[in-house]
């Protein structure tokens, strides 16, 4: 089993920079590929950027690649997303997902999931 906690949301600028963490619990949290997912009012969950277990493959989606990037700590146990360039349409409450063996943008294939930190971005 895996417990994931997301941390550092909060309010920012258009503009600005965010860093999100994401702490996993569990001896084999390391081998999980990792993502990170977004849910904006009214609007589905969407797949943000995914990390390979060994942080050697990502992926982003094609509305924040150049401006976010994904990383992970696996003595730490932790994933990192750092959010620059931060657009209003950023606005949505974050999540941290785990489970499969290799990154993958759907999110029914994840089996783990963070209660969500937000994130407000401002004009």
């Amino acid at each position: 089993q895996v417990q994931l906690v997301e941390s550092g949301g909060g309010l920012v600028q258009a503009g600005g920079s965010l860093r999100l963490s994401c702490a996993a619990s569990g001896r084999t949290a390391s081998m999980y590929a990792m993502g990170w997912f977004r849910q904006a009012p009214t609007k589905d969950r969407e797949f943000v950027a995914g990390i390979s277990w060994s942080g050697g493959a990502t992926n982003y989606a094609d509305s924040v690649k150049g401006r976010f990037t994904i990383s992970r700590d696996n003595a730490k146990n932790t994933v990192y997303l750092q959010m620059n360039s931060l657009k209003p349409e950023d606005t949505a409450v974050y999540y941290c997902a785990a489970g499969p063996p290799f990154i993958t943008t759907a999110d029914k294939a994840y089996d783990y999931w963070g209660q969500g930190t937000q994130v407000t971005v401002s004009s």
